[in-house]
């Protein structure tokens, strides 16, 4: 009986809580999440502030033949790379270029898909076959070839097309996602009631469906950027991606690919390696945990 008790007041007040706090407070108790949380703001604020914890860019990105290779010192906190440039600083200013490039990805990737899913799920017919025939057309487009073609016909492109090619192939499944949350929501009796007071269509998706499906969009984009950091690495990796006169992770990691760099010099591949592990590995776990907190089915 105790126990029903206790069951029957925490239901009572549940149904007082928001479903923003209730989430929230499912959010602070998952330890997981909370520490990757913690980790992955440390991370963005040392990357935002690379130049007051380290030198300015320009003087990053300068050679110094004479301190080839060095491994870490009182002088050099963690070495210097094959042309003598220090490891640390670059690692700062790369995460703050790969982060950069995420975030702008994913904002580009989730603004496409939100617009098209929202306006697919809500009209549905014809214009939902049309939008969603388009979004099949452009998932399956290899977006690794347009990025490498794209590359090779424009040698000297910069961050900003890098970010416009791959977040105009990147938005699929969010649109994906967003369409099926709105073709249930509105089904339900407050878009009804918006439509017979005489609200437009635009006015209902903005105001009464979006922000209902708003946490669904926010546990997409935070797993979207862990994979757009992914993509980030891979095309610069094999040299398709970011240039490599701006510093990334992934170009830290490309420059350090050569067998003897791999065997015996762990501080200029090791730093960026770890950065990118750390950094995927907080933005899943939050996801995750993002993703059990709005869940009202968990109970966590």
């Amino acid at each position: 009986m105790k126990s029903q008790s206790n069951s029957s007041l925490e239901y009572k007040r549940r149904m007082k809580q928001s479903p923003w706090s209730i989430a929230r407070q499912k959010f602070t108790r998952n330890i997981i999440a909370m520490s990757s949380m913690i980790i992955f703001v440390f991370i963005v604020g040392i990357s935002l502030f690379a130049e007051p914890l380290s030198k300015p860019l320009v003087e990053t990105e300068e050679i110094h033949l004479e301190q080839m290779s060095q491994a870490p010192s009182a002088h050099y906190i963690l070495g210097t790379d094959q042309s003598g440039r220090e490891v640390w600083p670059r690692l700062l200013h790369a995460g703050h270029t790969s982060l950069n490039i995420a975030f702008s990805i994913t904002l580009l990737a989730i603004t496409i898909g939100t617009i098209i899913g929202a306006i697919a799920g809500y009209y549905g017919g014809m214009v939902d076959y049309l939008l969603m025939r388009f979004t099949d057309f452009v998932m399956v487009f290899p977006f690794i070839v347009l990025v490498i073609v794209v590359k090779s016909i424009f040698v000297d492109t910069g961050i900003g097309t890098f970010i416009l090619v791959v977040g105009l192939l990147s938005w699929t499944g969010t649109a994906r996602v967003v369409r099926s949350k709105v073709m249930a929501e509105k089904e339900n009796e407050y878009v009804m009631s918006a439509i017979s007071i005489g609200c437009g269509s635009l006015n209902v998706i903005i105001k009464h469906i979006l922000p209902n499906i708003l946490s669904t969009i926010i546990v997409k984009a935070t797993l979207l950027v862990a994979t757009m950091i992914v993509a980030e690495t891979g095309l610069s990796y094999l040299g398709f991606g970011v240039p490599m006169n701006i510093p990334t992770w992934g170009n830290m990691v490309q420059e350090a690919r050569s067998p003897d760099v791999l065997a015996n010099k762990w501080w200029i591949w090791m730093p960026p390696a770890v950065m990118l592990t750390l950094t995927i590995l907080c933005i899943n776990f939050i996801g995750e945990g993002l993703k059990d907190a709005f869940n009202p089915k968990s109970s966590k």
